[in-house]
């Protein structure tokens, strides 16, 4: 018997002993979760992100696209990044904005890659939902809005449903069904880019947006 065969023979002949039960992870949440309403899991949301440096705003349903532009002139954004096709984006378009060009992503990022990173000012994004517990944001990139919109324009805009707000990543797990598909890139964005891998000098804007910009948009009077 060759040394192969010995150790293949070994090793089937080891007893497999039984896997242990998975541990109950739906009843470990439920037990920790907070039972917060929408208005506290918004406040804690709105904590954290804060906490981290990114911008907060709160906006409806009707005034979001104003205030977006508004922010984009303080800023001093020239040209802004929207996906293609998509509701939001058309909604800006329409403001029909003066000073501010609005430019659909429309072809492959290696088509127009100097002019991305070079002559794009910032970028708007619409957030899938967001995770209370961490502070952090749920991208879900596809061909409407690649993945590039939210690493390379230095200003990154993102708008959010509240009604999207979730406790924790166990709860956004299940409502929205990741088990059943998900994106070649989920991101979660918890604020602008940083590290302090340089003299362990804390530094914006090294591996993406230097500013996150949240734009927190509520319901309709009465409604979260």
């Amino acid at each position: 018997m060759s040394a192969r065969d010995s150790i293949l023979a070994r090793l089937r002949a080891t007893h497999i002993a039984q896997a242990p039960a998975l541990p109950d992870v739906a009843s470990w949440y439920a037990a920790q979760r907070r039972g917060e309403s929408q208005v506290q899991r918004v406040a804690r949301l709105r904590a954290a992100m804060q906490a981290v440096k990114t911008e907060v705003h709160d906006t409806t349903q009707s005034d979001w696209s104003q205030l977006l532009l508004r922010l984009a002139a303080a800023k001093g954004v020239r040209q802004l990044l929207i996906g293609r096709d998509t509701a939001h984006g058309s909604e800006l378009e329409a403001c029909q904005p003066e000073g501010l060009q609005l430019r659909r992503y429309q072809q492959p990022g290696e088509a127009w890659r100097e002019e991305l990173f070079d002559g794009i000012d910032a970028s708007l994004t619409l957030a899938r939902s967001a995770i209370a517990e961490t502070g952090s944001l749920i991208l879900w990139p596809d061909a409407r809005e690649p993945r590039l919109m939210s690493l390379v324009p230095p200003i990154h805009f993102v708008l959010l449903d509240v009604a999207t707000i979730h406790a924790d990543m166990h709860s956004a797990f299940t409502a929205e069904g990741w088990a059943s598909g998900m994106p070649t890139n989920a991101l979660l964005i918890s604020g602008p880019s940083k590290t302090a891998d340089i003299q362990q000098t804390l530094a914006y804007g090294a591996h993406g947006p230097r500013e996150l910009v949240l734009l927190l948009r509520h319901g309709k009077e009465g409604q979260p």
